[in-house]
């Protein structure tokens, strides 16, 4: 079992999803395509360097009551330096090419956002820098009750903003939505309850497939507008 999307416990799934929704309020010009790039752009390059042999993971029951996975090197894609570098140059970027100051800060702050949210969930394994001995975390995966609980509520919270800042265009605008969410709380469901991977390769090409969720949420805005505007056609988010 557990080999679509090998992610039990990789990292906090719908949450990080649950801030980029969210995000769209305050940035109604930025895709969900790009929000999804900027919240989850950590775990979309973890897997690429776990396949490299760059970083390293464990498959490790009881690691954490949530998680079977012991995260023993990855400071790369998760230590707080890197990834504050990763966040001022995809802010950077999107502003040099959309000239846009608040969708820019917004996104630079989704990629530093998703290692504030690992930070709450993991157990003191988030490095500070790639040659820094000190590790930390918070480690809300100690209690699966809490972890489900927390990102259940952030999901929610996350599609009530989302829904208030966008509406359909049409047809597609709904089903592509709805179909995401449903794709997106089955995943985690089933990631919930799924025995440990099998290996640390079926991890990594697993985590591969997030991929995917980044040109369906450039799918859901090009059928979406701005909820202000009904069904008129303003400039297309970027």
């Amino acid at each position: 079992g557990g080999t679509l999307i090998q992610e039990k416990g990789t990292f906090m799934f719908i949450g990080h999803y649950a801030l980029a929704f969210g995000a769209k309020k305050a940035s109604p010009m930025v895709s969900l395509g790009t929000l999804f790039l900027s919240f989850q752009l950590l775990d979309l390059i973890w897997p690429l360097l776990l396949l490299i042999g760059v970083e390293h993971v464990r498959i490790d029951p009881g690691n954490t009551a949530f998680t079977p996975l012991d995260f023993y090197d990855y400071p790369w894609s998760h230590g707080l330096l890197p990834v504050a570098a990763a966040a001022g140059a995809f802010g950077g970027l999107y502003y040099l090419l959309r000239k846009d100051g608040r969708g820019a800060a917004i996104l630079g702050g989704g990629v530093l956002s998703h290692w504030l949210l690992d930070y709450i969930t993991h157990r003191p394994d988030l490095p500070l820098s790639p040659w820094s001995a000190t590790h930390v975390g918070l480690g809300l995966w100690n209690s699966v009750t809490w972890t489900v609980m927390v990102e259940a509520l952030l999901f929610l919270g996350g599609l009530v903003l989302y829904l208030t800042a966008t509406a359909a265009r049409d047809r597609t605008g709904r089903i592509a939505f709805w179909s995401l969410v449903a794709f997106l709380v089955t995943i985690w469901g089933l990631n919930i309850v799924s025995p440990p991977p099998p290996s640390e390769t079926a991890v990594a090409y697993g985590s591969l497939l997030l991929w995917l969720l980044v040109p369906w949420g450039y799918l859901i805005e090009r059928h979406r507008v701005p909820a202000a505007h009904g069904l008129s056609s303003p400039p297309p988010s970027q």
